[in-house]
């Protein structure tokens, strides 16, 4: 019999392997960075054994929306996710990221919610997903960004794609995705994403289709009660038609009352569109205070034009006499915006008191309007100021449960970690997932197919999610009595708490709660879906071992 000498044996633990079927006690054997045996193992004198007794040992989870394209290359980020047990963050989200291009633009753009990329200066999807090759202990995939895509053929123009414009477009999306990306974000209340129709949207859904790749979007319109608007595009962008014979969609950050997100599902089901979503376990969110507060037309301006505007005084008049009381209509906002936007970060020195505020509160400070202080913030920030935003209704624990059961649902946390103050979702969403929704949305079993296999499946990694013998090692062992979040929005950077052994590629990355130093994490590419298992195998991965040549011995 072949030694294994980096044989690991996770031992004594119950399985929750993603299928949805019932836990089961097992040993788990991992194989350089695969799943070999799982079941009842001989031990070696070789053997690197983790006591699991009491733990669930469950599929890595894999985070839909993240917003850690630079962020992750920091140890403070790595810990917030490995104590969730998150070991795959899904970023180029919204529309806007680095690749392709140089990253300039994006990185200006999205300051304040992807921060820098500490080496990616050009060279597409390709080099983007090579930088997190062996430099993080986290898997990272990536998403095409419309917005950025946009931005690389028609700078900030509003107008209509032409026909050359669009056909350059699809280029650009097409070789993104043959480099590996898992399909195509837009971001529909960002620039340049708001200045694209649905004619443009569908016509870069077409190499997204022929890749058999998923479309995710950021709706346009606020969410909230203009999600029916948002929907019905999504299903107009994903329909057959001239453009393609049909896309799969995914809706990011889906935020609405529960009764009507299940009915307007539904009428997109029916209607023929395949959809899912992710959606956070809070209700509050997180953007650009610019992108809230101001006309899309500031974000698309040269930025030392936008503070040139911003500073001059009839602008601002202009402004506030025919722009703010608008806002106030905004169907996220209304009337009460000044006290729902609570500043969580600005680079600006002298105004770093500031984090943590409501708009509201920095008025009052300087004694000055809720118009001037909010325009005085963003001019000494550069427009790189970002808000944790209140809802105009919250929705009870109850309402957010019920959506998080239906079966389209996905975990994403849409977490942003630039910031004083940032949303604590960044470091709580998955334990809080486990600690308050499961008994509540699913069960254990069902947790792992909503926070790894499905979204595995929706976003093309085939070859994770499920804890399969043959499967890469992606793996989180969680204490159910403990696993729950700790941060909050007054101390948003708490680490969670139940979930102290982490392997990631089959490599420990997280022991006893802290980092191992192990960069075991790869930038993810789209993996083609594999040829369908028997049925039997499907229900049970252990009986998968006879299908699966690279499988460990017991």
């Amino acid at each position: 019999m072949t030694a294994h000498p980096d044989r690991t044996v996770l031992r004594g633990g119950t399985v929750i392997d993603g299928t949805g079927a019932p836990r089961y006690d097992a040993d788990v054997v991992i194989v350089g960075d695969r799943l070999g045996h799982i079941g009842e193992v001989d031990p070696r004198a070789d053997d690197h054994t983790v006591d699991c007794r009491g733990r669930l040992v469950m599929p890595g989870f894999i985070d839909a929306h993240a917003h850690a394209d630079g962020a992750v290359f920091q140890s403070e980020v790595q810990l917030a996710l490995l104590r969730q047990g998150v070991t795959t963050v899904v970023g180029g989200q919204d529309g806007v990221s680095y690749a392709p291009g140089s990253g300039k633009w994006a990185t200006r753009y999205f300051a304040a919610i992807n921060g820098p990329h500490p080496n990616y200066a050009g060279g597409g999807v390709a080099e983007l997903l090579h930088s997190y090759d062996a430099t993080t202990p986290v898997n990272v995939g990536y998403l095409v960004p419309a917005g950025t895509v946009r931005h690389e053929v028609m700078g900030m123009d509003r107008g209509r794609a032409d026909a050359a414009q669009l056909t350059r477009m699809q280029l650009l999306v097409a070789e993104g995705l043959a480099a590996g990306a898992l399909g195509l974000s837009s971001g529909l209340d960002y620039v340049p994403g708001i200045f694209a129709d649905t004619a443009e949207l569908a016509g870069l859904c077409a190499p997204v289709a022929a890749a058999g790749a998923l479309y995710v979007t950021h709706m346009r319109g606020g969410y909230e009660t203009n999600t029916a608007a948002g929907l019905r595009e999504v299903v107009a962008i994903c329909a057959p038609g001239e453009a393609h014979d049909g896309v799969r969609g995914h809706v990011s950050h889906l935020h609405v009352d529960a009764a009507d997100a299940e009915r307007l599902l539904a009428e997109a089901a029916a209607s023929g569109a395949d959809l899912s979503f992710d959606m956070y376990p809070y209700t509050r969110g997180c953007t650009l205070v610019s992108m809230a507060v101001l006309p899309p037309e500031y974000s698309a301006l040269d930025l030392d034009d936008a503070i040139a505007r911003l500073s001059d005084p009839v602008q601002r008049a202009q402004l506030r006499e025919e722009w703010f009381p608008a806002v106030a209509h905004k169907p996220s906002l209304g009337p009460d915006w000044p006290t729902m936007i609570r500043v969580a970060h600005t680079p600006a020195e002298d105004w770093a008191w500031a984090a943590g505020l409501t708009l509201a509160e920095i008025a009052a400070r300087r004694a000055s309007s809720v118009e001037d202080a909010t325009l005085d913030l963003l001019i000494a920030g550069r427009l790189e100021v970002s808000a944790v935003m209140a809802v105009r209704e919250e929705r009870s624990v109850e309402n957010l449960a019920r959506l998080f059961a239906h079966p389209a649902h996905t975990g994403g946390s849409d977490g942003i970690f630039v910031g004083a103050v940032p949303h604590p979702r960044a470091w709580g969403a998955f334990a809080r997932f486990l600690g308050t929704y499961v008994g509540r949305s699913f069960s254990w079993e069902d947790a792992a197919v909503h926070l790894s296999a499905r979204t595995a499946e929706r976003f093309g990694l085939h070859e994770r999610g499920i804890l399969r013998p043959g499967n890469v090692a992606d793996i989180a062992v969680v204490d159910p009595s403990t696993a729950a979040d700790a941060a909050t929005y007054d101390a948003p950077r708490r680490p969670a708490h139940g979930i102290d052994d982490v392997f990631v590629n089959g490599r420990q990355v997280l022991r006893s709660g802290e980092l191992t130093g192990t960069r075991a994490g790869r930038g993810l590419r789209r993996s083609p879906a594999p040829p369908s298992r028997t049925s039997a195998a499907a229900a049970d991965p252990r009986q998968a071992d006879s299908q699966n040549p690279t499988k460990g011995t017991p």
